[in-house]
């Protein structure tokens, strides 16, 4: 199958990645070619790893390098493209402008896919001419390695093109889990308010950021505690989702902690930006430093 995949970031290069290993012919598209460079690196750097693992042989991570192609322009790449995977940032707007140039480009018979974790499928399927053809398709963070592909079903949505989907989700070895469309459908309706809640737990002082984290951890079995997987995602994103949760249900309960949205403007992102409720070494991995977060002054309480 040739498959397009739109953006070249974190979740773009983790699903060219899959797919590619899977013996699919993969173009990886970004306007940026300093993205789609980092990306190969990337991918080659996560091959490495699984080499050095043994569940990939030499061969196979030649292979999957062998599949990937890379394009900066959107109406070339999409062109022979049987099935479309846009995984750009998590606006709208964006998404709507990336999803009229797929519609204008790609084959009649192509299907259309996001990878959005919170933005209606019914809303970016409007933007086309072929919304029976539109589908979510989610995948979780890290890509090559997380099971999980949430499948998101439009209003339109055809049974063909769900089918189709799920069929692939399960031939690149992941669990396809078909739900429906509304606001942030299920993995982040119920992870956001979660997140947000401990934010909030921590904005009223009722513990810091470590004793929050080691309070799930241990006492639910998350291998992660909800501010350092908030860090990992972006706490923009974060706060892009919980805004999109609210603005579909109308229901307070999804809005978005005020200490979120101020470390937010003060571009407190997380591991993409360093620092967020952790601060993080600056080697590209992620590794923790310490908990040095504190709440700022002009925030109330």
């Amino acid at each position: 199958m040739n498959i397009s995949v739109i953006g070249a970031g974190q979740m773009g290069n983790g699903i060219a990645h899959v797919l590619a290993q899977n013996g699919h012919a993969v173009t990886l598209i970004d306007i940026a070619q300093a993205s789609l460079d980092k990306a190969l690196v990337t991918i080659a750097k996560n091959l490495d790893r699984q080499v050095a693992k043994g569940t990939l042989t030499e061969d196979g991570k030649a292979s999957t390098l062998k599949n990937i192609t890379t394009c900066a322009d959107l109406a070339s790449g999409v062109r022979n493209a049987d099935l479309v995977i846009e995984a750009a940032t998590e606006n709208v707007d964006l998404k709507l402008k990336i999803f009229k140039d797929i519609d204008a480009n790609a084959p009649t018979g192509c299907i259309l896919a996001t990878n959005t974790s919170s933005i209606s499928i019914t809303r970016i399927a409007a933007a086309t001419k072929r919304p029976g053809s539109v589908i979510g398709m989610h995948f979780m963070n890290p890509v090559p390695v997380m099971k999980l592909v949430e499948v998101i079903r439009g209003y339109d949505t055809t049974d063909a093109v769900t089918q189709a989907v799920v069929e692939l989700s399960t031939t690149i070895g992941k669990i396809p889990v078909t739900v429906n469309d509304y606001a942030g459908f299920v993995a982040n309706r119920i992870l956001m308010p979660m997140i947000n809640e401990a934010i909030e737990t921590l904005f009223q002082g009722v513990a810091g950021v470590a004793e929050i984290d080691t309070v799930m951890k241990l006492g639910m079995a998350h291998p992660m505690g909800p501010l350092q997987l908030a860090d990992f995602i972006g706490l923009d994103t974060c706060l892009a989702i919980l805004r999109v949760l609210y603005d579909g249900f109308g229901d307070p309960k999804y809005a978005p902690c005020p200490l979120l949205v101020q470390m937010v403007m003060a571009g407190k992102l997380g591991v993409k930006s360093g620092e967020g409720f952790y601060t993080y070494t600056p080697d590209g991995k992620g590794s923790v430093v310490a908990p040095t977060f504190r709440i700022p002054m002009n925030v109330p309480r």
